[in-house]
């Protein structure tokens, strides 16, 4: 449903709560505007998003996907501050299919902006996954170094961890085969 009903729904119900009060049937009145108050979360949280994340939460990634999946056009039917948010999402849910493939997902989500630092790191550590896969190293440390400025609550800071210890035994992977400034061990 494009959200501009959601704010004319809202919109009638709370007229109608208005009216009920006026005279004098309070509790359906409040039960409207109770009623138009979650209308108008819906606009600010879409229940699909909510919804998909429940189930990555649960790690049930295919009731994940066929949520989200029911946002046709996520132009017409999010507002402009979650845009980031179904990218991240959508990122998310394919890098546990396809991880390379995330990537443009996650790119999207830092370009269209994410307002919860945490989840910027998020999409950084991720983008540095990636790019560690792709055996870039310059790009990825620099993508862990923004992961790390931005989880200020060291939410991330373990995963973080982990991403430059598997960077540095890349390094010595890369030494023992022969890579770019490596030595021959004999």
């Amino acid at each position: 449903m494009p959200n501009f009903i959601r704010i004319i729904i809202a919109a009638l119900f709370l007229g109608a709560a208005v009216t009920l009060m006026f005279f004098s049937f309070w509790g359906w009145g409040i039960l409207l505007i109770f009623l138009a108050i979650l209308v108008f979360v819906t606009f600010i949280f879409n229940e699909r998003m909510l919804l998909s994340q429940w189930h990555l939460r649960k790690e049930n990634m295919d009731k994940a996907e066929a949520t989200l999946m029911g946002i046709k056009d996520y132009e017409k039917e999010l507002y402009k501050g979650q845009w980031g948010y179904y990218q991240l999402l959508l990122g998310l849910i394919e890098s546990r299919k396809a991880p390379m493939k995330s990537e443009k997902y996650f790119k999207k989500a830092l370009q269209f902006g994410l307002t919860m630092d945490h989840n910027i790191a998020l999409a950084n550590l991720s983008l540095a996954g990636v790019e560690m896969g792709k055996r870039n190293k310059i790009q990825a440390q620099r993508l862990l170094k923004e992961a790390e400025k931005a989880d200020k609550n060291k939410l991330l800071a373990e995963q973080i961890k982990m991403m430059k210890g598997q960077m540095s035994m890349l390094d010595r992977s890369q030494q023992i085969r022969g890579g770019k400034g490596s030595y021959k061990q004999y």
